[in-house]
C-alpha cells in the first residue's frame, strides 16, 4: 500500500483539478471524506454569497428582487445546469421542487399523454426508492401495471433487458442514469433509443450523475429527466431539483400540479388555468430562491474546470480505489461491488463484507466518512473538485483497519 500512497500524492501533484479541493470548506477532525455522492461539502465562498443575499438581494431590493432576478431563476439556473452539465439547449431545464415532486410531475405527465393502449410503466426493481413509490403511486392513481427489470446487481441495468420489458403496451419507462447503489452507468443513448422504438417515452434519474458525468440528453434524444442538486452540485441539504423536458413535448404535455408559478400570466389572477408556454410550465409554486444560492457557486467550478475534466479525474479516482481494494480489501474477504471498468462506472465505489455496519461507526468515529447501505455495503462516493488521491486512499487503508 505504500507505493500507492505514494503515487496518490504523485497524482494529487500532477493533477490539473488539485487547486479546486481550496475551495470547499474543511470539516473538522474529518481526515476522509467519501460521501459526496450523497452530500456534497459546502463552499468557502458561501458565506459571502448569503450576506450578499440578505443584504442587498432580499434585504436592499426587497420584492423589487422578483422582478430584477428571482422571477426567471429557476428557467435561467436551469439553462446553466443544462448547458454546464446535461448537454441540453436553454428552454428544456428548470429549477423547482424535491426530486419526489419532480418525478411525480414528469412520470404523470408522460402516462397521461400515452393514450389508453400504454397501460404499462417499466422501472428497475431495484431502482432508488423514491422513484419506485411514486411510480408505485401512480400506477394505482391511473390504473396502471409496473413491469419490473431485474438486471445484475453489479453491471446494472442493459440494452437487452430494457428490450425485453418493453412493448406496444409500455407508456414510460423509469431508469437512474447512475445505479445508486453499484454505481453501474447504463447506455443512455442505446436504452432510450430501445425505449423509443416501443413508442414510449424515456425518463432518466440524474441524481447520481449530474455533475460528475457529462451527459447528452439532446444528442441521445431523451425524453424526460430529474436530477438533485445536492450530491455533485453541492447546492445543501434540501437543494431544489431540476427537472428536463424535451422541447418536443413542450404544449403536449401537461404537468399535473397546477401552480400559480406555471400559470401563462401569473400576476393575471385568472379564474382558470392556462399553462406558460415551455418549461416554466412545470412550475409550481413559488421558486425555493434561497436553496438555489450555494449550487450556483459549485456549477461556476464546473464551468472553470469543465465537466469533461471532472469526469477525468473521477475515473482516476474510482480506479485508483479499486486497485487498492484488490491489494488490501479482497485478501479479507470484501467484494466489490461496482464494475471494474471505470467507463462503465459513475462517481462512488461500492464494496461490501457482512461487518460493515459496524465498520461504518468506527469509520465515522475516526473521521473517515463513507455511507452504508443495506444490506452489507459501503459507499466510497468520490467527488472529483473536492477529493484528493491521497484522500480516496486513505479512506480504503480505514476500512482495512477498522476490519482488522
Amino acid at each position: 500500500m505504500t507505493d500507492l500512497l505514494a503515487e496518490g500524492r504523485e497524482l494529487d501533484a500532477r493533477d490539473p483539478l488539485a487547486a479546486y479541493g481550496d475551495a470547499f470548506v474543511d470539516a473538522p477532525g474529518v481526515s476522509a471524506y467519501l460521501d459526496g455522492n450523497s452530500l456534497g461539502r459546502p463552499l468557502r465562498d458561501l458565506p459571502s454569497r448569503l450576506e450578499q443575499f440578505v443584504q442587498h438581494d432580499w434585504g436592499t431590493r426587497l420584492i423589487r428582487s422578483w422582478d430584477e432576478q428571482w422571477m426567471d431563476l429557476p428557467t435561467r439556473l436551469g439553462d446553466r445546469i443544462g448547458a454546464l452539465c446535461l448537454g441540453a439547449a436553454a428552454g428544456q431545464t428548470v429549477v423547482a421542487d424535491s426530486t419526489t415532486v419532480l418525478l411525480y410531475k414528469l412520470m404523470r405527465a408522460a402516462v397521461d399523454a400515452a393514450g389508453p393502449d400504454r397501460t404499462e410503466i417499466v422501472i428497475e426493481e431495484g431502482n432508488f426508492p423514491t422513484d419506485r413509490f411514486v411510480a408505485e403511486g401512480i400506477a394505482a392513481e391511473r390504473g396502471l401495471t409496473l413491469r419490473w427489470i431485474a438486471p445484475d446487481p453489479v453491471t446494472g441495468v442493459q440494452v437487452a433487458d430494457v428490450s425485453g420489458a418493453v412493448s406496444e403496451r409500455t407508456a414510460l419507462v423509469v431508469l437512474s442514469h447512475v445505479d445508486y447503489r453499484s454505481g453501474a452507468l447504463a447506455e443512455m443513448s442505446a436504452i432510450t433509443d430501445a425505449v423509443h422504438a416501443s413508442g414510449a417515452l424515456m425518463l432518466w434519474d440524474l441524481c447520481h450523475s449530474v455533475g460528475v458525468i457529462p451527459t447528452e440528453l439532446d444528442a441521445c434524444g431523451v425524453d424526460l429527466a430529474v436530477g438533485c442538486t445536492y450530491k455533485y452540485l453541492n447546492g445543501g441539504p434540501g437543494s431544489p431539483a431540476f427537472a428536463y423536458v424535451n422541447a418536443r413535448h413542450h404544449g403536449v404535455l401537461r404537468q399535473p400540479v397546477q401552480g400559480w408559478m406555471g400559470a401563462g400570466d401569473v400576476f393575471a389572477m385568472s379564474s382558470a388555468y392556462a399553462p406558460a408556454d415551455g418549461i416554466r410550465q412545470f412550475i409550481s409554486g413559488t421558486p425555493p430562491v434561497l436553496g438555489m444560492l450555494a449550487m450556483q457557486g459549485m456549477l461556476d467550478l464546473i464551468e472553470a474546470a469543465t465537466i469533461e475534466a471532472v469526469r477525468e479525474k473521477s475515473k482516476a479516482l474510482t480506479d485508483l480505489v479499486v486497485r487498492a481494494f484488490d491489494e488490501e480489501l479482497a485478501p479479507l474477504g470484501v467484494r466489490l461491488l461496482s464494475p471494474r471498468d471505470a467507463a462503465l462506472r459513475g462517481g462512488h465505489v461500492t464494496i461490501g463484507h457482512p461487518d460493515f455496519a459496524e465498520v461504518t461507526k468506527t469509520l465515522w468515529q475516526d473521521g473517515v466518512i463513507p455511507d452504508f447501505r443495506f444490506p452489507d455495503g459501503i459507499r466510497l462516493g468520490l467527488s472529483p473538485l473536492s477529493t484528493s488521491h491521497e484522500e480516496a486512499l486513505s479512506g480504503v487503508l480505514a476500512v482495512r483497519d477498522a476490519l482488522g
